[in-house]
């Protein structure tokens, strides 16, 4: 038995806890952790942070063991859901955010109601039920969001309340039609196939089969677990792509979800290494300088937020630590945590519109479908060519020239001479092969780019042909190294590279036309390092048709990254490459 591994967690559990002692209100029922600058109400983001460490206390007292500061959550659900408590929480109206948290403290009271149910009196009980069912018929936003009245119907099952089921049944219908196949959601009615579909619909779908007794979804969950742990990198850390990353380890829950649910489809020991190498890559990573957890990813980045960051939001983490529900006899603990497995080099996802390619026990994620407009730099977060668990990705910190775009893993266009650059932003026409992602996008009306994302590990090669009725300033980024400890910089016609202790990474541009320099991009743009330099080739287009490519290598520093740079990969012309057909493509299907 693992009983170092299971303590360790129980101990990260606590550890997270105690700095919120001291920001709990007079009557328990609000965590005040900052100033709210989400678009919710400053209730709702104090009810939010009172909430969410519920995902990780809930499994240490389901486990048995012992849950630090418990008084203060009983006190909180008490005085929070009582309409005459100066501290009560609001009842909630639809598409409310309390709906969310509403579904944290349903977890709880469904896993472990003796902690936090039993010691309410008769009167709290009864007020803390219908502020509970005061969610079930309020409208949620067309997503994941339908999972939260389902979890607040199985803490009113687990304490014996009862309410309208076809409430559940709708959600969970509707639920039904966002199922690809193979093991993928979307996240509702869009292109967005991102951690919301491990942390969220198969999260909540195992937490929904394990306590009624069910199988409607473990057997998709199974399925998706060959494509996930592509994600994952030899050391643990997972590609940083997609919305809500500031939720940070939540990224690997789905591996203890596995393990809650009894879903015996890799090694135990092999789920098991994915979830606590996740959780060692974050250690000692700069994210609660002051014992709070921040808004941010590799450190505090408070414009990595989502409209819906509060201060809050980053304990979603705490949904990692499921497994801690798990006795100490079960396998998921006494199973020896094996490294990490090997697996093949590329991995073709069509329903996620991507190609993951492993090198050097990195990964990097090729992008070709995802999109999402409404949320804060939705374009760098979905819509980059490239997204890498070694240099992550960057975000622009100003509107004017390519140090403040911080344009890594795109193509940059200007059309007033390298002031203002656009990117690619809504991938259309998207196709995957068994190495290829293909996509278009109009970075103006009359500006047609068809985009070829191939998989030559170690290197990723680029194509782009491009059909402008306009001039264009171009500008394609290879990906951003950390600069702090000092850069080895190389340019020239066709080429430009920067090795640092932090990993190597280049372009080189296979038709010789475009010229190579290295951009120093302004602190705090990168979502891993502080600081940054990008190598970048830089070309200009008269109007016509134009074709651009280029090898992108990004490795580990050392002897054989050296030896790549020097050997880019040959070009395959795209006439030779996947093409989009004329019909459906591959990525539709209902798959039951």
């Amino acid at each position: 038995m693992d009983e170092d591994a299971r303590t360790e967690l129980a101990s990260e559990v606590r550890d997270l806890v105690d700095p919120l002692v001291s920001r709990f209100s007079a009557g328990r029922a609000r965590v005040r952790l900052g100033v709210n600058t989400a678009i919710h109400d400053d209730t709702a983001a104090e009810l939010e942070a009172f909430a969410r460490p519920l995902w990780g206390l809930a499994p240490l007292a389901a486990g048995g063991q012992a849950v630090p500061h418990a008084e203060l959550w009983v006190q909180g659900l008490a005085h929070g859901s009582d309409p005459a408590h100066p501290e009560y929480w609001g009842e909630p109206v639809d598409h409310d955010q309390r709906i969310v948290e509403m579904a944290a403290i349903g977890f709880a009271l469904a896993l472990a109601p003796e902690q936090w149910w039993d010691p309410l009196s008769g009167p709290e009980r009864d007020r803390l039920a219908r502020w509970l069912l005061s969610a079930l018929p309020r409208e949620t936003s067309d997503n994941n969001w339908l999972f939260f009245p389902v979890l607040v119907g199985l803490a009113l099952d687990r304490v014996g309340v009862p309410y309208d089921r076809s409430l559940i049944t709708a959600r969970l219908d509707r639920l039904e039609t966002f199922w690809l196949g193979d093991g993928w959601y979307a996240d509702g009615p869009t292109e967005r196939r991102d951690y919301y579909v491990p942390w969220a619909m198969h999260f909540y779908g195992l937490l929904y089969d394990t306590l009624t007794g069910g199988d409607r979804f473990k057997d998709r969950a199974a399925r998706f677990a060959g494509d996930f742990r592509h994600w994952f990198a030899d050391d643990g850390a997972a590609v940083p792509y997609g919305r809500s990353l500031t939720y940070r380890w939540a990224q690997a829950a789905f591996w203890g979800a596995l393990g809650f649910a009894g879903v015996d489809v890799l090694p135990w020991g092999e789920v098991k290494g994915y979830l606590l190498r996740h959780l060692r890559w974050w250690r000692g990573r700069p994210v609660a300088p002051d014992g709070l957890l921040s808004i941010g990813y590799g450190y505090p980045q408070p414009a990595l937020a989502e409209q819906y960051n509060a201060p809050g939001s980053p304990y979603w983490s705490f949904k990692a630590y499921l497994a801690l529900a798990l006795p100490e006899q079960h396998a998921f603990w006494t199973a020896k945590e094996e490294p990490a497995p090997l697996l093949p080099a590329v991995s073709a996802q069509p329903h996620a519109g991507a190609v993951l390619m492993r090198a050097h026990g990195d990964v990097t994620l090729l992008a070709g479908r995802q999109h999402h407009p409404w949320v804060r730099h939705g374009a760098e977060k979905y819509a980059k060519f490239a997204y890498s668990t070694r240099f992550g990705f960057s975000l622009p910190n100003g509107t004017l020239g390519l140090e403040q775009g911080a344009y890594d893993s795109m193509l940059a266009l200007s059309d007033d001479g390298g002031a203002h650059y656009r990117v690619r932003e809504e991938p259309a026409a998207h196709y995957v092969s068994a190495d290829t992602v293909l996509s278009t996008w109009h970075p103006w009306p009359d500006v047609e780019i068809t985009t070829w994302l191939s998989a030559a590990a170690p290197w990723h090669v680029r194509t782009h042909r491009i059909r402008t009725a306009r001039a264009l300033h171009t500008a394609e980024g290879g990906f951003a190294v950390d600069r702090d400890a000092g850069t080895d910089r190389a340019v020239g016609p066709g080429y430009a590279r920067v090795s640092a202790p932090a990993g190597l990474t280049g372009l080189r541009d296979l038709d010789g036309r475009r010229v190579g320099e290295v951009v120093d991009c302004l602190p705090g743009t990168n979502v891993l390092a502080r600081r940054t330099a990008l190598p970048v080739l830089i070309g200009q287009l008269p109007p016509g048709e134009h074709w651009l490519r280029c090898a992108v290598l990004g490795a580990p520093d050392g002897s054989e990254a050296e030896a790549a740079w020097r050997e880019a990969p040959a070009f395959t012309h795209p006439t030779t490459l996947a093409h989009p057909p004329t019909t459906a493509h591959p990525t539709t299907g209902d798959g039951t």
